[in-house]
């Protein structure tokens, strides 16, 4: 290998180890595992529903299955957006930028 492709590969994998942060590797191959933070027990069950909720939802295609007077029913689309929001892997795209510029 070239110098200056050994110090690109060395460049690439020390901004791996910096960026690559959202999935963790577990025991089995090819398997990652992610967290994301939740107040307690309840906003975890909140969310799950929610996400539940939203899926029928999305799969009906109709809003009248759900009371609107029934308040359990209701959808906390903000949680489910920010749960999103926090398993949007940021470094890796932070990455991904630098990756361009140390190939250029």
């Amino acid at each position: 290998m070239k110098a200056n492709e050994t110090e690109t590969l060395q460049k690439l994998q020390q901004l791996t180890a910096m960026y690559f942060t959202t999935l963790k590797p577990t025991n089995e191959p090819n398997s990652y595992t992610i967290q994301f933070k939740v107040v307690n027990y309840l906003e975890l069950g909140c969310l799950i529903t929610d996400l539940l909720k939203l899926c029928i939802l999305a799969l009906d295609n109709d809003m009248h299955n759900f009371s609107k007077k029934d308040n359990s029913a209701a959808i906390n689309v903000s949680l489910v957006l920010e749960t999103v929001l926090h398993l949007f892997p940021m470094d890796e795209m932070e990455f991904l930028g630098f990756v361009g510029e140390v190939v250029e």
